[in-house]
């Protein structure tokens, strides 16, 4: 059985994100759950991979900072 350590939760348009920070006899590991209209889709990465998975998060929020604006998001 899985132990919850931490929670997090993150509205983005219509879309839910939960980070769920877990424990188990295998280990640690982050479960991020997506869910739009009832429909959830996760994805499990193992602490050890945490580091990492940040640093590659941070170079496509960076590198996303130098591109124009996207016509299909500007508020009306």
């Amino acid at each position: 059985m899985d132990s919850e350590l931490q929670n997090e939760t993150v509205r983005v348009e219509r879309k839910n994100f939960t980070f769920d920070l877990k424990e188990n006899p295998r280990g640690r590991f982050l479960r991020i759950t997506e869910e739009v209209n009832g429909r959830r889709d996760a994805i499990v990465i193992p602490a050890t991979g945490l580091e990492e998975f940040r640093a590659a998060l941070d170079k496509i929020v960076e590198f996303n900072k130098t591109l124009p604006p996207n016509p299909g998001n500007v508020p009306k």
